[in-house]
């Protein structure tokens, strides 16, 4: 099991087009909670900006969340105007194959964009998909996220020495 991501950003903003293109990638898909969206379901208007150019540029992106909160989800796809599913059981392959199928491309051209380890990048590893690991948005979690953040700052440490981007 690779629990390493591709590359380490501090946030989304940080991908940029060059760096997509040096990398191949022709599309991301998306985590919500503290990737996209803090813990108070706040979406900056940076990352609306940020989406907006991407998409300009041809690249497609799809959100695909753990959550069950349909509201949540909907509300942040329709401010990004890009698709989304829900309920995904990250890192279950189910989820992000579906997406591949929809978005007709090969694996290593999607990137998988997420905050956690255990879910975002062991997901998209799984997959040959290119991962890129965040840092979240703010350092208020849900309970079931915020016993796995320790384990994710000891790996993230890791990942820092090994120079990955």
């Amino acid at each position: 099991m690779n629990i390493y991501p591709n590359a380490y950003l501090k946030s989304v903003q940080d991908i940029t087009m060059q760096f997509l293109m040096k990398n191949k990638i022709k599309a991301l898909i998306l985590d919500v909670d503290n990737t996209l969206i803090d813990y108070y379901r706040n979406l900056s208007d940076d990352v609306v900006k940020w989406a907006r150019e991407l998409k300009g540029h041809g690249l497609r992106l799809y959100i695909l969340s753990n959550t069950n909160k349909k509201d949540k989800v909907e509300t942040v796809a329709k401010k990004l105007e890009i698709p989304y599913k829900m309920f995904a059981r990250k890192p279950s392959k189910k989820g992000f194959i579906k997406i591949q199928k929809e978005l007709k491309l090969e694996p290593e051209k999607i990137g998988v964009v997420g905050d956690q380890i255990f879910t975002d990048v062991i997901g998209g590893n799984r997959c040959k998909m290119f991962t890129i690991l965040v840092d979240p948005v703010t350092s208020k979690d849900y309970w079931y996220t915020a016993w796995k953040r320790p384990i994710e700052n000891k790996i993230k440490k890791k990942i820092k020495n090994r120079k990955i981007q």
